[in-house]
Formats: C-alpha cells, structure tokens, sequence
C-alpha cells in the first residue's frame, strides 16, 4: 500500500525540509540557542591538548623506564600512548567536521598538562603519577558528557568511547601500581 501526500510523516518530513532551508547557511549541523559550535570547538581542543600531553608523557614513560620489573610498566605505558594518539585523532575529525582547526601548536600543551611529569625516573612513582592524570581525565571527560548531553549526540558518543577507554586505562595504571608495589615489598 502507497501512503498518500497527506500522511502525518510527510507533513513532518517536508517540515524539517523547510527548517533544514532555513538554516542551511549554518553548515552540516543546525544548533539549538544553548549550544553554539565555538564553545564546541573549544572544548574539543582543549581535550584534544589534554591527549597529545598524555601521548607525549607515556611515550616518554615508555622509553625512559628502567629498573627491575619495567618492562611491564613500559609496555603499558607505550599501549597507552598509542591508544591516547587515537583519541587525539578522533577528537580532531570531530573538530575538523564541526568547521574548526584542530589546535596542534605546544602554546596550549603546558597549560592541560594534569600532573607534570618530574625527573624522577621510579616506575611507581611513573604509574602514581600517570593514575592522578588518568581520574583527572576520566571527570573532565563526565563534565563534557554532561555538557554535550542534550546538545550534540555525535560529540556525546565520542566523548563516551573516549571515557570508557579512559576508564579501562586508569583500571590498568592502577592494576599496575598494585603489582609494581607488591613487588617492591617482596625485595624488601
């Protein structure tokens, strides 16, 4: 059976149709008044930094450790690299798409950088440190869903696979600390 003209979803579709016209000029995206692409685009550089600090911190991590039993920790931390790379990549599609400029200059690093890393070359103190920036990560990750929640669901469901593997990070840093530490405990 062929619905007629006059069905209510027709009417509906060719009411979007018509708002879609109206607020072509907008881009790919129509926004409602509490939500505006450049706070958007804000936010998602400022995640963005946070990632590539956190690329850089466990790269560094990963090359510098030393010390019985570090291995582990390396590897840990370089598979977290990799994965915080990722997120940094995805982040910047999403910027890119919004109409926004991914922001890669290092002026705004320092500034996201959670907890700066010392000098100090222990992999406890490595895997302590790389803890804290992880459940500063995982909030600010909760505020943005907050934030995004009735706004923008592509930015919503990003910012959720983003956080659930942020999550399973800080479950392994912490995981890690426990076993580095019974270790250290066992030598003494």
């Amino acid at each position: 059976m062929v619905e007629s003209q006059t069905s209510p979803f027709v009417t509906d579709l060719q009411a979007i149709r018509h708002r879609v016209l109206e607020h072509l000029e907008e881009g790919a995206f129509a926004r409602d008044a509490a939500y505006t692409v450049a706070t958007t685009l804000r936010l998602l550089n400022d995640a963005l930094a946070t990632e590539i600090v956190c690329v850089l911190r466990y790269t560094h991590h990963a090359l510098s450790t030393a010390g019985l039993d570090s291995e582990a920790v390396k590897a840990e931390f370089g598979q977290h690299a990799r994965e915080d790379q990722e997120h940094a990549l995805r982040l910047s599609e999403r910027i890119h798409t919004l109409g926004g400029q991914p922001d890669f200059h290092p002026r705004g690093l320092s500034s996201r950088d959670a907890h700066p890393s010392g000098a100090d070359p222990h992999p406890g103190d490595r895997l302590r440190e790389s803890l804290l920036a992880k459940r500063i990560a995982i909030e600010t990750y909760r505020d943005l869903l907050r934030h995004f929640a009735n706004h923008d669901r592509t930015t919503r469901r990003l910012l959720e696979d983003i956080l659930q593997q942020e999550e399973s990070h800080a479950h392994d840093m912490h995981a890690a600390l426990v076993a580095h530490q019974r270790r250290c405990s066992r030598m003494n």
